[in-house]
């Protein structure tokens, strides 16, 4: 093999494993921000959204995203097995980097969009419609944005950019959550007389022990996203970090003056809302504009859960709506105000602002109506959400049959 190719294979498929560690970051953030007793559930949810998205995206996916252009809207080849295709995206990168670790990382991706929606619907969606909402996302409605963004669709031919998906990523997750939850309704005891009710996680070192891990796959989600191990993946581990010390600090400063109390919950989520935000920006923004951008997703993601909240009244346990679709709508536009190439504020116009503003519009406007069409469909037929007992009970016992913890008989409800 040439090095080259060598070494960027390498360097793809160790960020193609931090990325999917990633799951196991959201696991641990979404079980400790919940009840003991949709653990398991929880647990299970995320490990299936890889299984059945590895496949889906495979047979079907792949080929909406990375085919042969169709209108700029859709790929229309590379279904079935992309692998065994004479596809242009195998041309472009031949001699460079492996077509099985481009499909890896690619699947990693697709994995980290769809498991986005399991923390909004947590502790009262059912299991078996939940996996048809996986397969769905990973087959058709993250692909087809990852077509108009990277698979040479009508937005890219714009000049829309997005290195590591702010929008095709993150704010696709945030959107069909936010869909979700609204569809599912809130928890039981949510609400009460239209005032919302703290439902405390029950274990939150486990859930910030999920942010730590989660930062950790941005090493890969980030630096990977350039395929090649070159200087712009190196320059990215920079950036990447700024931002989310940056959110981590302005969300714990902020909250405190705010709340009077130092919270560990949002200042953890300030972090990662700054590595979200960054994603679209990382590979063109200064380190001193990662740090803007970690600064204001501090602030702005506290104010975007208490929105959805008490203004919305959407019942998001893990803040996942916020978190992912709030900061990847930030992080599109700021690119646009941000890069040292193409930003606003470095006198280089506006065109590419209201381009970034136009794709995240419109990746919004089709992920919501997509996303609603789905939850409605399903909620018709096979049904979204789990009986008043069920819930009561917890999913861990009428799911799966089991609990998470075997302490004393009568505590697991309320823990």
């Amino acid at each position: 093999m040439e090095n080259t190719y060598l070494f960027n294979s390498l360097f793809v498929l160790l960020a193609s494993v931090l990325v999917f560690m990633m799951q196991m970051g959201f696991a641990c953030c979404e079980s400790g921000f919940s009840r003991s007793k949709n653990a398991c559930n929880i647990w299970l949810k995320n490990f299936c959204d890889f299984c059945v998205g590895a496949f889906v995206y495979y047979i079907v996916g792949f080929g909406i995203m990375y085919g042969d252009d169709w209108h700029g809207l859709i790929g229309v080849t590379g279904f079935g097995n992309p692998l065994a295709q004479e596809l242009s995206i195998w041309k472009s990168y031949e001699g460079t980097l492996s077509p099985q670790i481009f499909l890896l990382f690619q699947t990693m991706f697709c994995a980290t969009a769809a498991t986005i929606i399991s923390g909004s619907v947590a502790e009262r969606f059912k299991f078996d419609t939940y996996l048809v909402v996986s397969a769905l996302m990973s087959g058709i409605i993250y692909p087809v944005i990852g077509h108009w963004v990277w698979g040479g669709g009508w937005l890219s031919s714009l000049g829309f950019s997005d290195f590591a998906g702010s929008g095709a990523v993150h704010a696709v997750g945030g959107f069909a959550a936010l869909v979700g939850a609204f569809m599912v309704g809130p928890r039981i005891g949510k609400y009460v007389d239209g005032k919302p009710q703290a439902i405390p996680g029950h274990n939150i070192p486990m859930a910030m022990l999920g942010g730590f891990i989660l930062w950790v796959g941005w090493y890969g989600f980030n630096p990977g996203s350039e395929l090649a191990l070159d200087e712009t993946s190196l320059y990215t581990t920079v950036t990447t970090t700024f931002a989310g010390a940056a959110g981590g600090l302005s969300a714990l400063f902020f909250t405190w003056a705010r709340y009077k109390k130092p919270d560990p919950t949002l200042a953890l989520n300030g972090a990662l809302g700054g590595l979200v935000a960054v994603c679209t920006g990382v590979a063109e923004i200064s380190y001193l504009g990662a740090s803007i951008i970690g600064i204001i997703s501090g602030i702005i993601l506290p104010l975007s859960v208490e929105f959805v909240d008490k203004k919305l009244h959407i019942d998001d346990p893990a803040g996942a709506i916020s978190l992912h679709g709030t900061n990847g709508i930030l992080g599109v536009i700021e690119a646009g105000l941000l890069s040292t190439t193409r930003g606003l504020l470095y006198g280089k116009g506006i065109s590419y602002l209201l381009i970034q503003t136009l794709g995240i519009i419109c990746i919004g406007a089709f992920v919501f109506a997509s996303a609603f069409i789905m939850f409605f469909v399903l909620k018709k037929t096979m049904g979204i959400r789990v009986t008043s007992e069920e819930e009561t009970d917890g999913l861990d016992k009428h799911e799966h049959g089991m609990v998470a913890y075997t302490f004393g008989k009568g505590i697991q409800n309320s823990f």
